[in-house]
């Protein structure tokens, strides 16, 4: 016989119980964990460890829970009894309701201290002075290509990357009401006003663009001017109170941004193999013929995949060029280290940016 409805209520609050003893007993054991850590002064935060408990989760998952629902939860599980060791400060360019806020706390969960920054040099700042353990900052979109000012300050700072989060990112029109008319400036991010230059040309042509530090700073303006319009997420809708008066309106349907998760060495080493990891690293080469073609044999010499090939000028007035170069896997495996080995007898100039867990 089928049960009714009040019968499956009762079986989901009883089931609400026993998760929630559970969970209970889970955080007294991550405090007792705590405790060993506070003695072997190890850190509280351990991303390859973290990505492997959620792999293995998903893979012995039977369902219906779809993959990412599982890491979602068990993201959030970990995030709340992290806190009680100590409640991770992480550094992102605010204010509230930006994707690099969302980004933050879908990679490290809703239980951090956070600390909104102005701009992407600020979080640098935050994260190399120690007022903030972590920053987030994006470092490449599908459909612009990457934030050149995340990968200069990467260059320059003695901070490494130890973590990646990457979003979905819907643009929506923001104003503080839902009609398109009467709008005379629409105001975001610079990416994300090109993100959305054809929707803009085609629907506000006449309108103008105005860029400001961060998309929710541009929802924060227009929610203080009827005339005036932000383009952010839904994040920045509900924090500023404004109306969806466009939804969705990037070029790109599946338009994603790659956040980095950045800190000094002294707050997190580089993580330990997770099993699906990433090695980002920046060189320089000599300015001789041939010589970008030389960087990539130790590579293919070796069988290592690269992900991602990308120069920006070495803003030396000599035409050089720095390569921003992701590889598959983890220093710690031999042809891994054999390729960056040769890779680095090549290279005028070489620095590993980061080796971390690829969250997928």
């Amino acid at each position: 016989m089928a049960k009714n409805l009040a019968q499956l209520r009762i079986e989901i609050d009883a089931l609400d119980r026993e998760l929630l003893d559970m969970l209970n007993r889970r955080a007294a054991l991550a405090n007792e964990v705590g405790e060993i850590k506070r003695v072997e002064q190890s850190p509280v935060y351990r991303p390859e460890r973290e990505a492997q408990v959620i792999l293995g989760l998903q893979q012995s998952n039977p369902g219906p829970l779809k993959p990412e629902n599982v890491a979602t939860i068990w993201r959030e599980i970990m995030s709340a009894c992290r806190a009680l060791e100590a409640p991770q400060r992480v550094a992102y360019l605010g204010p509230a309701g930006t994707f690099s806020e969302q980004a933050a706390v879908q990679f490290f969960g809703a239980s951090i201290e956070h600390i909104p920054c102005v701009s992407f040099d600020e979080v640098f700042h935050a994260a190399a002075s120690g007022n903030a353990d972590f920053g987030v900052v994006p470092v490449e979109n599908s459909t612009e290509g990457v934030v050149t000012r995340s990968l200069d300050l990467l260059l320059q700072s003695p901070l490494h990357i130890v973590g990646e989060i990457s979003l979905l990112v819907r643009h929506h029109l923001l104003r503080t009401s839902a009609s398109l008319e009467g709008i005379e400036a629409v105001m975001a991010h610079p990416q994300a006003l090109a993100q959305c230059q054809g929707w803009l040309n085609k629907h506000l042509p006449d309108v103008e663009r105005r860029a400001v530090s961060s998309n929710a700073e541009g929802a924060r303006l227009a929610a203080g001017n009827p005339a005036w319009a932000g383009i952010a997420g839904e994040r920045a809708a509900s924090e500023f109170g404004l109306h969806l008066a466009a939804q969705a309106i990037q070029d790109d349907a599946f338009n994603r941004t790659r956040f980095a998760v950045v800190c000094l060495p002294q707050t997190l080493e580089a993580p330990q193999a997770s099993g699906r990891d990433c090695v980002s690293l920046v060189v320089s080469v000599p300015n001789r013929p041939g010589a970008v073609h030389d960087i990539l044999v130790p590579l293919k010499q070796h069988g290592v995949s690269m992900t991602r090939f990308e120069s920006r000028p070495a803003k030396s007035g000599q035409w050089e060029y720095y390569f921003f170069i992701d590889i598959q896997g983890h220093p710690s495996q031999p042809h891994v280290a054999a390729a960056l080995h040769d890779l680095r007898g090549l290279c005028a100039f070489y620095k590993v940016l980061g080796s971390y867990p690829v969250n997928e």
